[in-house]
């Protein structure tokens, strides 16, 4: 079972589950989330501090949708990174950008866990929707602090799950049971959209991953929910 695999092992297995399914990737976003995933991104970047002509890096980047949200902020004289280790998940966000005439985004790819760049380089990162399927999500929220500069804000937007009693059950079956129907039915590999609710079930709290912030060196740690508590933005400034 793909939840048995660490390290290398749980990385390739994500590697070539998210290539796999880059062409819908977009389409089964606004579907699962009912569109909410852009509203998501936008509350999540509004946390980001930034402001025009600074940097920001988005880590598991995708198809570059949260990457080309902090574009906004910036603006044309700020820079934006996105890094993935997907290559067809690259490219498509490549395509994007281009398409909506976006020069000051670059993408490139890369293990979150091993990011190629510099200490204190950008005014903030972000990773959104990746840490549960990162190897190390320690080692994960390390590199991404270390990049950042001082001052500079790490921001985790992640799906998380429901605690009220009253909404759980509804949230369970549409997120653990009709997840994979509704992704066969937009003809994507069902496999993928079966690995999703499994990761979300075996992921960390919120509550524990505002610690493997604080661990990591991160102060004034917040913690922000939306839909519902469906989803949860952590915000942790670097000292």
């Amino acid at each position: 079972m793909c939840e048995d695999l660490v390290g290398s092992d749980k990385e390739a297995y994500v590697e070539g589950l998210f290539s796999s399914i880059a062409p819908k990737y977009d389409l089964l976003n606004s579907v699962l989330s009912l569109s909410r995933h852009k509203a998501w991104r936008r509350f999540a970047s509004g946390k980001s501090g930034l402001t025009p002509g600074g940097s920001a890096l988005d880590v598991c980047c995708g198809t570059g949708d949260f990457a080309l949200e902090l574009v906004k902020r910036v603006g044309g004289a700020g820079r934006v990174v996105g890094a993935d280790f997907s290559v067809p998940m690259i490219e498509l966000a490549r395509r994007k950008a281009a398409r909506l005439g976006h020069g000051n985004v670059e993408f490139v790819a890369a293990n979150a866990c091993r990011l190629p760049f510099s200490d204190d380089v950008f005014d903030c990162v972000t990773v959104g929707f990746g840490l549960r399927n990162v190897a190390d999500v320690s080692a994960a929220v390390r590199e991404m602090a270390r990049v950042t500069k001082p001052g500079g804000r790490v921001i985790s937007l992640e799906i998380s799950r429901v605690k009220s009693p009253l909404l759980s059950i509804p949230w369970r079956l549409y997120f653990y049971a009709l997840t994979p129907y509704v992704a066969t039915a937009l003809r994507a590999k069902r496999r993928a959209y079966e690995y999703l609710p499994r990761s979300v079930k075996g992921f960390m709290s919120k509550q524990d991953l505002a610690r493997v912030f604080e661990k990591c060196g991160l102060v004034d740690v917040d913690c922000h929910g939306l839909t519902f508590g469906s989803v949860s933005v952590h915000v942790g400034v670097k000292p």
